[in-house]
């Protein structure tokens, strides 16, 4: 528990190093997907429908691998050994991507040639990026939990510091290496993601002190313990973490695995959920998890909706936005800071928010809230479905629309996100806690992996080399907007209707 010579600004000292450690691997993390739809359609030519694949699977098993190394971390090596290992491994990731080895070229009769080792080697890097963030960005969120009694009220408060420094590394990110990637070469941006999370590692060692022992091993004996000859029982967790970028070389080029995976694993987890709901739980205790589980298709349809942005909304930005503003163009990568700049500006608002109306008796109900995120997510692909409806053969689409977009896609997850981690470790027993944040995180991978899909279904499908006309690609882009638009809607209205049943179920759950 922290005192008061050794807290700054009223929390204590290692939220300064977490959050500085966690802005710079967020801008390792969101600088480099700003730049992947582009430097797969662009320089290793993949149609868009590959591309989007390519950007699913990867994202999916970013999202999906902190269940396995929040376990490692927690079992074995600690959050702090697994925050430092795992950040190396993201490092060598984008190191990787910088080396930018791969060569693409196009026949006449439209076959795509690459430089297949090199093309492994692209596919290794992202690897190593999506075992590293397992390793990282459960453990270093457990480690900010840690700083905090269970009844400390500056809890809440130090996440949302914590939080913010997320979001403050994802709005410089695309500004940056998006600048960088898409003016200089893709090298500079990627390599420049990478010095971001090698500055964030340098920040981790430097104030490790300051972490006051936290998120050190359970049992350092037993990680010390000798297996055979110098090699010990950590070297092993190591070397078992190594040996998981293998298969996650080949997921990752693997798309229609990833999702056939995700979806086998995900029924299989409902269904032992409810079945021992059913057989162990006492009835409002049952309630409550069938509650988590009621909520979890909206979170997933808002998501695969809501990750459009590193996808097709990226696209679109490239083909069919104006984004010449006051004489200032920027760069398709680098419209992805948005989001997080509204973030950052809006937070604080809903934050008031939420707390005058509870003083006031009128607090909405969690599942009206996850309503109410879903339509403001439908209003916003309105507005660039309406922009897209202003653009002529020869003018692209105003910028205005696109900021209008994310300013709703922004209000909807401040209304929605905040509070789903929150309500699964409220409604959840202890007993199966990790369980059920599990099969949460899987939804999100899931949602990822169907984001692509999604698009692709919708006719974002063209081919290595195709460069449709504005006038071609408007149309595709205009359906899309308006399918997800009228299906986010027409999700939060059906939530709206059975949310007073999800209420029951949560039996005075807030």
């Amino acid at each position: 528990m922290s005192t008061a010579s050794t807290d700054i600004l009223g929390h204590p000292r290692g939220l300064v190093i977490l959050f500085f450690t966690e802005m710079w691997e967020r801008f390792s993390f969101y600088g480099m997907k700003a730049l992947l739809i582009f430097y797969l359609t662009r320089q290793l030519m993949f149609g868009q429908g590959e591309a989007l694949l390519i950007l699913g699977s990867y994202l999916a098993l970013v999202y999906v691998t902190p269940v396995l190394g929040g376990y490692i971390a927690d079992r074995y090596l600690g959050f702090r050994r697994a925050i430092w290992f795992g950040g190396i491994l993201i490092m060598c990731g984008h190191l990787g991507l910088a080396l930018e080895g791969v060569e693409a070229s196009i026949s006449p009769d439209g076959t795509v040639s690459r430089n297949e080792i090199a093309l492994q080697a692209f596919y290794f890097s992202l690897a190593l990026i999506v075992a590293g963030t397992g390793l990282l960005k459960s453990s270093i969120s457990s480690i900010v939990g840690s700083l905090y009694e269970e009844t400390d009220p500056r809890r809440d408060g130090g996440f949302s510091i914590f939080y913010m420094g997320i979001n403050f590394g994802a709005f410089i990110a695309p500004l940056l290496c998006g600048w960088l990637g898409e003016t200089y070469g893709w090298s500079w941006g990627f390599g420049a993601a990478a010095v971001g999370m090698l500055a964030g590692l340098m920040v981790f060692k430097a104030g490790a002190a300051w972490l006051d022992g936290r998120g050190e091993p359970a049992n350092i004996e037993a990680l010390n313990q000798t297996v055979s000859g110098p090699l010990k029982r950590g070297h092993c967790v190591y070397i078992g973490c190594l040996a998981a970028v293998l298969p996650f070389w080949l997921l990752v080029q693997s798309g229609e695995i990833v999702g056939t995976l995700l979806t086998i694993v995900g029924l299989c987890l409902v269904v032992v959920v409810i079945v021992y709901a059913v057989r162990a739980l006492e009835s409002v205790d049952r309630d409550r998890v069938f509650a988590i589980l009621a909520l979890l298709p909206a979170s997933t349809i808002f998501w695969m909706f809501f990750e459009q942005t590193g996808g097709s909304i990226a696209l679109f930005a490239e083909k069919g936005v104006d984004l010449n503003v006051l004489g200032i163009q920027f760069l398709p990568s680098q419209i992805q800071s948005i989001n997080p700049l509204m973030i950052i500006t809006l937070a604080p608002v809903f934050g008031w928010l939420w707390v005058a109306l509870q003083k006031r008796g009128r607090d909405i109900s969690l599942p009206v809230k996850f309503s109410l995120g879903l339509v403001q997510l439908g209003i916003g692909f309105y507005m660039l479905f309406l922009g897209v409806s202003s653009a002529t053969a020869n003018e692209p689409v105003a910028l205005i629309w696109l900021v209008l977009a994310y300013l709703f896609h922004t209000t909807g997850e401040l209304t929605l996100s905040p509070i789903g981690l929150s309500a699964v470790t409220k409604l959840s027993i202890d007993k199966i806690l990790g369980l059920m944040m599990g099969i949460w995180f899987l939804a999100n991978g899931f949602a990822n992996y169907f984001a692509s899909r999604v698009a692709i279904a919708a006719g974002l499908d063209a081919k290595p080399g195709e460069a449709a006309t504005l006038e071609e690609s408007l149309p595709v882009f205009g359906n899309l907007f308006e399918s997800i638009a009228f299906a986010a809607v027409v999700a939060g209205v059906v939530m709206f209707i059975v949310s007073p049943f999800i209420r029951r179920l949560m039996h005075g759950v807030k």
